[in-house]
């Protein structure tokens, strides 16, 4: 398979004039600490977790205010000028790469948790919140915030927003959509904008669905309602080893199938459990093809059902060992190898790739089989961890940036596993959004129909296309010159006939 790199739309730098154009039309609303454009005041902008592509802004903005947010919006669509929405920078797609003739606009100092209500149960907070914050913030109130991605110490709820994040507890609790209940912010023009409600339902079109997972491209989000939940009273965790990956993939829909529906389920592959006992020591079984770790969570008396359940679940489906957590302490050990998967991993390699699909979960063996024989093809190493309770993967391919070969096998490697997922019936992303890393596969699962009817959402709450341009969305003109790429018989073969 050929395959083009993903790259930034535009890489040709700023003209001296451009840039002094933007930059004092921007100091008549910014004080001069809240405006960065020298190169060593950017490069920390110049990517966010997808380090292998890099590209600096021509300017970063840090407003303070939300009059200042609407005004950097309003100045930039006066003078046509690309914005790129920035939270913390833990994206894993490349969401917040930078335009290098663009603004780039942190809302990081937007960290302030405006309340915490816990009689509605509900915490209205700023974008620049970090996700564990709010959940620190709620504890006194014996309630917390259900997405936990691993991230989640750093990671911040705008960036949660514009991925859709998910987390060990998705499963159960749901993704970002299901626990916002209401976004304030601006769009490309810097009008304001309210979308959701705190009520449960809310007047006219939904569009708050539309709005989180638009990767900043619809508008930048200042402010975020979310739910709060109650803690349980009890939670325990299983930890059950399988000698044979296939075993242990049947084991989860097995589970799923039982009517059991855990706190969280998730599965980790023989190498990314020795990276992470090796960094964390959290007790895992380093003879094991694979692992699994199914949470129950809710007083007692269900915790307790449940686990048995579960458990004879697990053992007829070929587990070798089970352990049960016997305390909190023990609880938090067995999660902190999995929470800890992604710098397990920056132990044991110069750089890794992260990807994230999304495949049926009866498809987890044969996934997981298809992408050792990828290591073969390619001659890269790859370690798995993946919320498996909803069949979203998170392959981490480990190579060497600065070998341009290995980089491009890695990219070769990332395409081919996305576009096996969509061939086994799932979609080239989950929780981690599309940004530039994804954009060629996208043209494999989306229609020309189906891609421009996102583009006229895109459309619709952009018209001159100035948010975040060029990424999540492949134009028609891409995905034609990939198409020629995968070409056979004048059509892009079916995915459920021909793999690429």
């Amino acid at each position: 398979m050929s395959y083009t790199a993903p790259m930034n739309p535009e890489t040709t730098p700023p003209s001296p004039q451009r840039l002094q154009l933007v930059l004092s039309a921007l100091r008549t609303h910014l004080p001069e600490h809240c405006l960065l454009w020298r190169e060593p005041e950017t490069v920390p902008y110049e990517c966010d977790g997808l380090t292998a592509y890099r590209q600096r802004p021509m300017i970063v903005a840090l407003p303070e205010t939300e009059t200042q947010v609407a005004a950097v919006l309003r100045t930039c669509h006066e003078l046509n000028v690309p914005v790129v929405a920035r939270g913390a920078g833990t994206g894993l797609s490349g969401g917040a790469l930078p335009h290098a003739q663009g603004v780039t606009l942190s809302l990081a100092k937007f960290n302030r948790i405006l309340q915490v209500d816990p009689l509605r149960q509900v915490a209205v907070v700023q974008s620049g919140v970090r996700n564990l914050a709010i959940s620190e913030a709620a504890g006194p109130h014996g309630l917390y915030y259900a997405p936990d991605p691993s991230s989640q110490i750093a990671c911040t709820i705008g960036g949660n927003v514009a991925e859709n994040s998910g987390g060990v507890h998705c499963l159960k609790y749901g993704l970002t959509v299901h626990n916002v209940l209401q976004v304030k912010g601006y769009t490309a023009s810097g009008e304001p904008i309210t979308i959701g409600s705190e009520a449960l339902d809310t007047p006219g079109y939904d569009l708050l669905p539309v709005l989180i997972g638009s990767e900043g491209m619809l508008a930048v989000v200042t402010e975020v309602t979310v739910k709060l939940v109650p803690k349980p009273r009890l939670a325990q965790c299983i930890m059950a080893s399988f000698d044979d990956v296939r075993k242990a993939g049947d084991a989860v829909a097995s589970v799923i199938a039982a009517g059991i529906i855990p706190a969280g389920l998730e599965m980790m592959d023989k190498p990314m459990t020795a990276a992470a006992e090796d960094f964390v020591h959290a007790g895992y079984d380093l003879n094991a093809q694979a692992i699994l770790l199914c949470e129950s969570d809710g007083t007692p008396e269900e915790v307790a059902d449940e686990v048995a359940r579960m458990s004879a679940v697990l053992r007829e489906a070929g587990a070798t060992a089970i352990a049960v957590s016997k305390d909190e302490a023990e609880r938090l050990r067995f999660w902190s190898g999995r929470k800890n998967a992604f710098p397990a991993s920056g132990r044991i390699s110069p750089d890794y790739m992260c990807m994230d699909s999304t495949i049926p979960r009866k498809r987890l063996a044969d996934i997981l089989l298809a992408i050792a024989e990828m290591e073969k093809k390619y001659g890269l190493r790859c370690a798995n961890v993946f919320h498996a309770g909803d069949g979203n993967l998170h392959p981490l391919i480990l190579f060497d940036a600065n070998d341009a070969d290995e980089l491009h096998r890695a990219e070769l490697f990332g395409a081919d596993i996305l576009e096996t997922s969509v061939a086994m019936g799932g979609t080239v992303t989950g929780e981690h959004g599309v940004g530039v890393e994804k954009l060629n596969s996208m043209c494999v699962q989306f229609s020309d129909a189906e891609r421009e009817q996102m583009l006229a959402i895109k459309t619709a709450f952009d018209p001159k296309g100035l948010l975040n341009p060029g990424k999540a969305i492949p134009t028609l003109n891409r995905c034609a010159e990939y198409g020629k790429m995968l070409v056979r018989g004048g059509q892009l073969p079916h995915p459920e006939l021909e793999r690429f």
